[in-house]
């Protein structure tokens, strides 16, 4: 943490000497062989640290414009445990003494790998004179994604004194919250002090675009979206009619989705190939139009250089419409043609397994996987606890979440109802030892709060009648947010 390696070090010049060396910007910023060799290195397990070094080892130069860009690459794939890595090893090599827009990274990426509570101290150690807009932008950043309306309305009233230039942005974070916590007034509210202002962007509309399609306000999204489409101010891409086609979908208007689709696919340009044909895919899987996820796939694997971002893509989508042989051969020509291992994809192919209820078959590609060497993660073992849950085997379930927790990195967490089912089975069952056992681990690994962990052990006790362990944690650890954020980096 930066707490740690303060940002406040003062240089010497011998550092300063080799920093000048292997952070220089005469080299021009092109897709470099470090940006491929670590681009390609998607599995979340491995760190980026050794490739960095080695790098310098062999007598390599490292530009810092570089390794921005790589830090802004890694965190575009929402890759953030990696792009912390490299920012935190950029900071090392240069002392820490960082740009304000290099510490406003470092917050946003520490937030969203270590949460908000190692953010804010983050933040408190940056020096004063290092505050300014950008940091104060990117604090604003965490509260919204966290969702902390309060502290995120304190943080906006500093930065309106600021007077900034780039005010719009922090304006349309706000706009996003608002719609999130399901503030309309207060949305529309705001929406209108920007147009007295004169402070709008293409991205103002967008996100009130969306905020109508989370809320199934079809009238409302119809109305918009014609109104941006002859707004100059309004910009009007992919994404727009892809949000439009999201709220069609949440409505149950397939056929004014699919048209949607359309719209956004005919408007797709650019470097925003892969994702927009990545997002369309996901779309179209989820209305159940398997011919379009197969013609966009191809699509994808045309574009140059096929990332395992856009192999997850494809799984999730044949996982969602149950097309199993479909999605065994996705993942067999993943394997023959990528020698950069993925554990989200294997993963991903473990779900789908105990989803469509066979786990005989998720047990033999995980053997596979063990012989090959390949090393499995918490989540791994998560979801086969969950499937032998499922099929009542609770013997096999406690084993099996026990290796989940040993084979864990801090900030997973476990499903919430596997691991109540496993404390409520062992209780039963009176095996107080090793529901113990398992409650230690899980609070030495950080995987559960004290506050969790006391009531735990209260309810093994038989101290809290008529509760059930679920009850005792589900507010404690906030599981659906937290597994998908660990399947995204």
């Amino acid at each position: 943490m930066m707490s740690n390696r303060s940002i406040t070090k003062t240089l010497n010049p011998s550092i300063v000497s080799r920093s000048l060396r292997m952070f220089s910007t005469e080299t021009p910023i092109g897709f470099s062989a470090l940006e491929n060799r670590i681009l390609k290195s998607g599995d979340p397990k491995t760190s980026m640290v050794p490739i960095l070094n080695q790098w310098i080892e062999q007598g390599r130069d490292v530009p810092q414009p570089v390794l921005k860009r790589i830090i802004t690459r890694l965190a575009n794939y929402r890759r953030y445990t990696h792009a912390l890595q490299v920012s935190e090893w950029m900071g090392d090599k240069s002392n820490n003494d960082l740009y304000p827009g290099d510490i406003a990274k470092r917050l946003n990426l520490i937030s969203k790998v270590h949460g908000l509570e190692q953010a804010q101290q983050f933040f408190k150690d940056i020096p004063e004179a290092k505050i300014g807009f950008k940091v104060y932008a990117a604090l604003l950043s965490c509260y919204a994604e966290h969702k902390s309306l309060e502290e995120a309305e304190a943080i906006m009233k500093k930065i309106k004194k600021l007077r900034p230039v780039h005010l719009t942005v922090c304006y349309n974070m706000m706009l996003k919250l608002y719609a999130q916590k399901g503030k309309s007034e207060k949305l529309d509210r705001l929406m209108q002090e920007m147009k007295e202002k004169d402070i709008c962007n293409g991205a103002t509309y967008t996100i009130r675009l969306n905020a109508y399609a989370i809320s199934k306000d079809i009238e409302g999204m119809e109305k918009l979206l014609m109104q941006m489409e002859v707004d100059p101010v309004a910009t009007v891409d992919w994404y727009t009619y892809a949000t439009a086609a999201n709220g069609y979908v949440k409505a149950g208007n397939v056929e004014k989705a699919s048209l949607m689709l359309k719209k956004s696919e005919n408007l797709v340009n650019g470097l925003t190939r892969r994702i927009a044909y990545e997002s369309l895919q996901t779309m179209h899987a989820a209305i159940g139009n398997k011919d379009e996820v197969y013609r966009l796939w191809n699509r994808c694997k045309n574009l140059r250089n096929s990332l395992n971002s856009s192999y997850l893509c494809m799984l999730s989508s044949l996982v969602k419409l149950d097309d199993i042989e479909g999605a065994e051969k996705i993942l067999q020509e993943w394997e023959s043609g990528h020698t950069s291992y993925d554990i989200r994809i294997s993963n991903m192919m473990i779900t789908a397994y105990c989803k469509w209820g066979l786990v005989d078959k998720a047990e033999a590609y995980i053997k596979k996987l063990l012989d090959n060497g390949k090393v499995l993660d918490g989540s791994t073992w998560d979801r086969m606890s969950s499937a032998y849950h499922n099929d009542n085997d609770m013997e096999k379930a406690v084993q099996t979440l026990k290796k989940a927790t040993l084979g864990s990195r801090r900030g997973w967490k476990p499903s919430a109802v596997t691991l109540s089912a496993c404390i409520k089975y062992l209780k039963e069952k009176v095996d107080v030892e090793q529901a113990f056992e398992i409650l230690k681990l899980f609070k030495e690994k950080g995987h559960i709060s004290d506050t969790a962990y006391d009531k735990l052990v209260s309810y093994v006790h038989g101290e809290i009648p008529d509760t059930e362990a679920f009850n005792l944690i589900k507010e404690d650890l906030q599981y659906e947010k937290v597994q998908l954020h660990d399947e995204e980096n």
